[in-house]
């Protein structure tokens, strides 16, 4: 069981029914023992009744007369007692009406024992000593037995209830213990590298729990100057380098222009100001990852059908496509309102086409599809390439890394499509299209619905593509 709050409740269900149930077995033995004891003293009160009507001068007595008198005696109680009065030598002097032809078996060594009697049962017996005579006195056990099994039935079913209402009782008082935990949980969930300030809600009093936020919020507060700081040097490193490049490529298109170079010098140029170019769009990229993540970057939001939006992407992205020999379809479905930004959205279509367009066959065909749900709207853009295993579907928003090795792309384009539609409160993920290459799919909510709660993010690994 993975719950530590049921696991408690459970704990505390069993040790609570247990030791219910200990005490009851407890309480049976001495309640038996009391009855036990409570018939011991009313055969010995008979006793003393019968000895009391004999008198001092029993000893005198005939046995008739012997007879009489304990008969006259023992008349009213021979309901409840059963009672035999032997000579030392073992004859028989007086029997109890209610024993019939039926007679006490012989004594063990204790003057109080259990005994059955042929017709009558179990007994709970007393032998006394007077004079020349043992008297034998006994009580059924019957009432007794009938006493202790309904105290029996009564202890299962109090046993029964205590464990269901011990469960319930665990179940709250563990939702009760668990809960700063969750709030922990739930806190710890919402930190994310665009949401490093939040920290954990910390009681007032010293326990675990407590101590357990401290040292989470201390481990946040480092988490988050780290970033800063790789965050300040990545956008200083990116804007510091953009002027010493620009000096670069100037220089290199000046020798290009005066002219003099060999054919191998100007094609030597040509290759470093292709690396300059592709070095400044990285710095572009790391710069606007950097400012994205920092949230300093906001979008000018529209509220609007996105129908218009996409054909007119779609006029754009098939020239695009046709010039790769890639044919581009576009499938609108449904309507509705949607706050977005199309200079940025437009540049996480052409992104993820331009990725669609680098694995495509010529011949194949690449396909955009736009829906509603009740609470989003939804993009995917289907290609016909190789696909991408599931295990890597997830890394390929990681920076630099490429679908293909040998491409000459920045690896930077799907974590940008990433943090735009983080900025736009959406999700986007990559899956398995339906002719075996790679869908990517974005969702946005829809205008008025609250954002979706994102799933927590799975830990990653940098991939950088030689």
């Amino acid at each position: 069981m993975r719950s530590i709050g049921a696991r408690l409740a459970l704990w505390y269900a069993g040790v609570s029914t247990a030791t219910l149930a200990c005490l009851f077995v407890a309480g049976y033995y001495l309640l038996d023992q009391y009855l036990v004891r409570s018939l011991d003293l009313l055969n010995a009160s008979e006793f003393a009744q019968i000895r009391s009507s004999l008198g001092e001068d029993y000893a005198r007595l005939a046995p008739d007369a012997i007879n009489e008198r304990i008969r006259r005696t023992t008349e009213v109680a021979s309901v409840l007692f059963f009672i035999e009065v032997h000579e030392r030598g073992g004859r028989v002097r007086f029997a109890s009406s209610n024993l019939g032809e039926h007679r006490f078996p012989p004594a063990p060594d204790g003057r109080v024992f259990n005994s059955t009697v042929p017709g009558i049962g179990d007994i709970r017996a007393g032998a006394f000593a007077l004079g020349s005579l043992d008297v034998f006195i006994g009580t059924t056990l019957r009432q007794g037995r009938e006493v202790m099994n309904v105290y029996a039935e009564i202890c299962l079913i109090l046993v029964c209830l205590m464990l269901v209402a011990s469960l319930i009782t665990g179940l709250a008082l563990s939702r009760a213990a668990m809960r700063p935990v969750r709030l922990i949980q739930e806190t710890a969930n919402r930190i994310r590298s665009d949401n490093l300030s939040e920290r954990i809600a910390v009681a007032d009093v010293r326990d675990e729990i407590s101590n357990l936020a401290r040292l989470l919020n201390d481990m946040f507060d480092r988490l988050e100057s780290s970033f800063k700081q790789v965050r300040r040097f990545t956008a200083e490193a990116s804007h510091e380098l953009k002027t010493p490049l620009s000096l670069v490529s100037l220089q290199a298109e000046k020798l290009l222009v005066e002219g003099g170079l060999t054919p191998a010098q100007e094609e030597a140029v040509q290759v470093q100001l292709e690396e300059i170019a592709r070095l400044k769009k990285i710095i572009e990229e790391l710069l606007f990852l950097s400012r994205a993540e920092a949230q300093a970057i906001k979008p000018d939001f529209r509220r609007e059908d996105p129908r218009a939006f996409l054909e007119s992407f779609a006029s754009d992205a098939r020239e695009l496509a046709e010039h790769r020999g890639v044919g581009f379809e576009l499938a609108v479905e449904g309507q509705g309102q949607v706050d977005y930004d199309p200079k940025w959205l437009r540049q996480v279509l052409f992104n993820l086409l331009q990725n669609a367009l680098n694995v495509s066959p010529r011949g194949r065909r690449v396909r955009l599809v736009s829906d509603f749900t009740p609470e989003t709207w939804r993009v995917a853009l289907d290609d016909e390439g190789p696909g991408v295993p599931a295990a890597q579907r997830e890394k390929i928003f990681d920076r630099f890394v490429r679908l293909v090795a040998d491409e000459k792309g920045s690896g930077l384009g799907l974590a940008i499509c990433r943090s735009v539609i983080g900025l736009h409160r959406g999700t986007i993920r990559a899956e398995e299209a339906a002719g075996g290459g790679l869908r990517m799919v974005f969702e946005l909510p829809i205008a008025g619905l609250p954002a979706p709660e994102p799933a927590p993010e799975a830990p990653r690994i940098e991939l950088h593509a030689e």
